[in-house]
Parts: structure tokens; sequence; C-alpha cells
């Protein structure tokens, strides 16, 4: 994925999918509120991603849990949306869901035809990812672990994560920073070939 562009891809900007593509997959990018979905997506993306952010209020200051992000002044409040090309004939589409509970009825309807979803985890606010565990379950979908270590803090080993978002043995958990292209591509990466296996 972090390897030479393909014959389909085309200068920087360019919304258009090559007529050679023949081939199209949908992942989901998940993660509670504020763990950098949007970032992750906008560090993979060939063309400029669908952004539906808009600005935070005084409305949320009760609603949205600031700790560790209070420079955030930004949020998602539908989808984020890019994309990939990973051959001449295939591209792929990534979808990243809002992190608040507010938003999740969202979700039915970004999950159908997904076939799997990048979980992204803030190592120092593992709690909030069980209702997004939960979603991804709920609906079906295989998925991997990022940790989302981009913000200097609070450090756990890979059974340390496991063993506290209690995940099964299969389920892969990579460590990324979702600013860096080739860092987020590496967990893209883990992501499909689980799909892979669990097709085969």
């Amino acid at each position: 994925m972090d390897s030479n562009p393909s014959s389909a891809e085309t200068a920087p900007g360019n919304i258009y999918v090559s007529s050679a593509v023949t081939n199209a997959a949908k992942i989901l990018v998940v993660g509670h509120f504020a763990v950098g979905k949007t970032t992750f997506i906008g560090s993979l993306s060939e063309i400029t991603p669908l952004r539906t952010e808009e600005k935070m209020t005084q409305a949320s200051l009760h609603v949205d849990d600031l700790r560790g992000v209070a420079d955030k002044t930004t949020t998602t409040v539908a989808l984020d949306f890019g994309r990939l090309t990973l051959s001449d004939d295939l591209v792929l589409y990534l979808f990243g869901t809002p992190g608040q509970q507010r938003f999740m009825q969202l979700w039915e309807d970004m999950a159908r035809g997904a076939l799997g979803a990048l979980l992204l985890v803030d190592p120092a606010r593992l709690e909030e990812t069980f209702p997004v565990i939960d979603l991804v379950e709920r609906y079906g979908l295989e998925y991997a672990i990022a940790v989302n270590s981009f913000q200097r803090g609070t450090v756990y080993e890979e059974a340390e994560v496991r063993e506290a978002l209690d995940l099964l043995p299969d389920t892969p958990v990579v460590y990324c920073d979702a600013r860096d292209r080739q860092s987020s591509a590496h967990a893209l990466i883990a992501l499909v070939r689980h799909l892979l296996t669990r097709a085969a």
C-alpha cells in the first residue's frame, strides 16, 4: 500500500477513479471520540478526504470528554471518506465513523457492505473503546486493533492491550501513528491480512 502508485492513481486532486478499476472494497475506520480517525484517513487517502467536521460549541462541553485532547476544536458529525487505489483494478474506500454515542445511528448504514473495521485505540483511554467494540461486533464486522500512539503518555504492551480489551487471540493488535502514511498503511495491511485469513 505504500509502494509505488499504480497506474490507476493520477495527479493529486483528481477525484475520478480510473476506468480500469473493476473492483471496490469498503473498510470502516472506527474508534471513540478524538482517537484520530479523521487524521488516519487523511494520511492515507489519495484524494482530498471528504470531512464533515464542525466546530465544537458550548453545547458539547458537558457531553464530549476532552480529557487529554483539550486543544480539540472540531468533531466529525457524519463521516470521513477517503480513497486508496491498491492496484490497477482495485480501489479501497475508507469510511470513518463519528465517535460520540449521539451519532451511533449512522453505524447501521455505514456498516452495510463493509469487509471489516480498523478500530483505533487511544492507550490513555482504553475504557472508551468498549462501546465501539460492542457496535463492531453487533454488526458482525471482523476487526483489527490499531493503537494510535501519536501522543506521548501511557504505553501498554500488546499483551496488556489484549487483556484490557478482552480480545480474542486471533484479533490483530498493531501500533501506529495516524499522522504518518507508512504507519497507517501498516495498520491497514494488518486488517486486510486478518480479513483474508478469516475468508480462507
